[in-house]
């Protein structure tokens, strides 16, 4: 029971302190994704590909703005980037049940996405300023199992109000949500400044390293995190519409493969990051989650042949390994951002790195959801395929990575108070 409890709750008051702010803020943001098509259709009044069109267009405004947003980092510092980041969301929340049609939503939705790539960026860069190189990668993992907490929190509470399905029960989930990120954003004031030193330069010229766009090793590597990121499409997209049509498996699984996602994550996300410390370790990782990727695929293509409790197993076991790949390819992240980014330039870096994160939504579900369900078995090797390349191309492409920061970086000293 020690052990185990060990790898729930992190060791450390600052890890802890964080995983509590991590269960907040998904518990917040968790709650109005789970309602997000109810309140647009019913509430603001769109149509679904409405919706859609207007997600598309605020994934295409946070794409252009990625290195923007993560150079403000740099300039304002994260934990005051971080604070007034989550003040600006719990205001646009505010604001949605005032929405009204189309142009209102698009705007308000690429605002709001936008805001929470600052965010986002500036939590990243205090988390990787304010732990110490042996523990970090450690800390995340905490912070990751916990937000899984938060999001089923989140979904909780949204099914609730789903579930009175009053006018007034909707409108009180985006409520719920802007009071919750207030308090977080109170919670993260609480949290250590970060005092970064100046940089000890000496000669005639103070030198100013490249940034993070000209580091082609990890644009490169950014890349191929975000297509190996693409897991959750997998999890979240092809793998239930695969079931639903084109297996006999109940729908009522569906329910249960997210459950054991979610359990398997705060579980096992801890241990799975072990060892990623390091480039070297980051690199196993890596094929780790690249592995798990094609099994799952070899796995969960068989179904389509299968009946009963066999189509029922595989998928599970399939949405397992899916489940293997998130956690590993999670680990492999922490760790290269970490060791890769320029300590001077740790916001732009955070900025580029966000770039295969923003190319996987728009690209991938339209992709893999044709190669699955319109090719069936050659799709999912086309799918597997995919994935190993990545995987095999973020090898020379994390070294590039570490050979550019060798020749152009200096260690910065940076405290906390």
């Amino acid at each position: 029971m020690t052990k185990w409890w060990r790898s729930v709750v992190p060791p450390t008051k600052l890890e802890r302190d964080l995983a509590l702010q991590s269960v907040l803020s998904a518990f917040a943001t968790g709650s109005f994704l789970t309602g997000t098509a109810v309140f647009f259709t019913q509430i603001v009044g769109l149509s679904g590909a409405q919706v859609g069109l207007g997600m598309s267009i605020a994934a295409a405004v946070t794409l252009a703005l990625s290195i923007p947003l993560g150079r403000l980092t740099d300039v304002v510092g994260a934990k005051t980037l971080w604070v007034i980041s989550a003040l600006v969301e719990a205001a646009l929340y505010l604001a949605w049940p005032l929405a009204s049609g189309f142009a209102a939503f698009v705007v308000l939705l690429a605002v709001l996405a936008s805001v929470e790539t600052a965010g986002r960026s500036a939590r990243n860069v205090y988390r990787i300023e304010v732990f110490p190189r042996e523990t970090r990668v450690r800390a995340m993992a905490y912070q990751r199992a916990a937000r899984n907490v938060g999001y089923t929190l989140g979904a909780g509470t949204a099914g609730v109000a789903l579930g009175i399905g009053t006018r007034e029960a909707i409108i009180a989930v985006p409520l719920i949500t802007a009071a919750l990120l207030v308090v977080n954003a109170v919670m993260i004031s609480f949290l250590p400044a970060i005092h970064r030193a100046p940089p000890q330069e000496t000669g005639s010229e103070v030198h100013v390293t490249p940034a993070a766009f000209k580091n082609v090793g990890f644009v490169v590597l950014a890349l191929c995190n975000g297509v190996l990121a693409s897991n959750q499409v997998l999890l979240n997209v092809v793998v239930p519409l695969w079931l639903v049509e084109q297996t006999d498996a109940p729908r009522t699984l569906l329910a249960w493969l997210f459950g054991t996602n979610t359990v398997l994550a705060v579980l096992l996300q801890v241990r799975a990051s072990r060892g990623a410390e390091t480039v070297a370790g980051s690199l196993r990782a890596v094929r780790l989650s690249g592995w798990a990727f094609v099994l799952s695929c070899i796995v969960i293509s068989l179904t389509h042949e299968t009946v009963g409790w066999v189509s029922i197993v595989l998928i599970w076991i399939g949405h397992i390994t899916i489940t293997g790949a998130e956690l590993w390819q999670s680990a492999s992240d922490w760790g290269f951002t970490s060791e890769l980014s320029d300590p001077r330039r740790l916001g732009d870096y955070q900025g580029v790195w966000g770039l295969g994160y923003q190319i996987e939504p728009i690209i991938f579900p339209a992709l893999y959801t044709f190669l699955a369900l319109t090719w069936g078995t050659t799709g999912w090797i086309v799918i597997a395929v995919i994935a190993v390349t990545a995987a095999v191309v973020s090898h020379p492409a994390a070294r590039a990575a570490q050979r550019h920061l060798e020749r152009h970086t200096a260690p910065v000293t940076v405290s906390t108070a």
